[in-house]
């Protein structure tokens, strides 16, 4: 059975639910308060040290970006996990509203949750939204804002499969690989 719970660190989190009969996502809401910077000033504060346009390529750019300034997409946390079949995971994209209204985007869409992300150690499985701000200036989200919408979908394996890594999930939030 799949089913969205509260995770134990806030009361703030809002269960999930779908807006009409026929929604295939479930709307996911911020549990706190929260900024999130623009990435457009970040750019130009780059554009202050760096000559940004001799060899300056995307991934000089992200790196740039994150190791001079700290900027990388915000998790923002909405106080749930949601337990799942093991053939099922939750992929998680962006509101059709947030860009068009917000300039606001998921960064990693979609995002996807594990079936074993519920309960491990490091975070008991909350789900957190990645945003990226593209607009100039920073964006206050507000808790209680729906910020993204989440699918319970199933999934299948091939018939040799083999996993990579044959272990058990022992972290959280990006513990599967770089």
């Amino acid at each position: 059975m799949n089913k969205f719970e509260k995770v134990k660190r806030t009361d703030d989190g809002t269960i999930p639910c779908r807006a009409t009969r026929y929604s295939a996502g479930y709307d996911l809401y911020a549990s706190e308060d929260i900024i999130i910077p623009s990435l457009m000033e970040a750019i130009k504060n780059l554009d202050k040290r760096y000559d940004t346009t001799v060899n300056f390529n995307l991934a000089d750019l992200a790196l740039a970006l994150k190791s001079h300034f700290g900027f990388r997409p915000t998790l923002v946390p909405t106080g749930i996990k949601v337990k799942l079949e093991s053939d099922c995971f939750l992929s998680i994209s962006a509101r059709s509203s947030l860009p068009y209204k917000n300039l606001l985007i998921v960064a990693n869409a979609p995002g996807i949750i594990d079936a074993d992300y519920y309960n491990n150690l490091d975070n008991e499985g909350e789900i957190f939204i990645q945003l990226l701000n593209l607009s100039p200036y920073d964006a206050i989200i507000k808790k209680g804002d729906k910020l993204a919408q989440g699918v319970i979908e199933r999934y299948y394996k091939v018939d040799d499969d083999e996993m990579e890594i044959n272990l058990e999930r022992t972290g959280g939030f990006g513990s599967t690989g770089d």
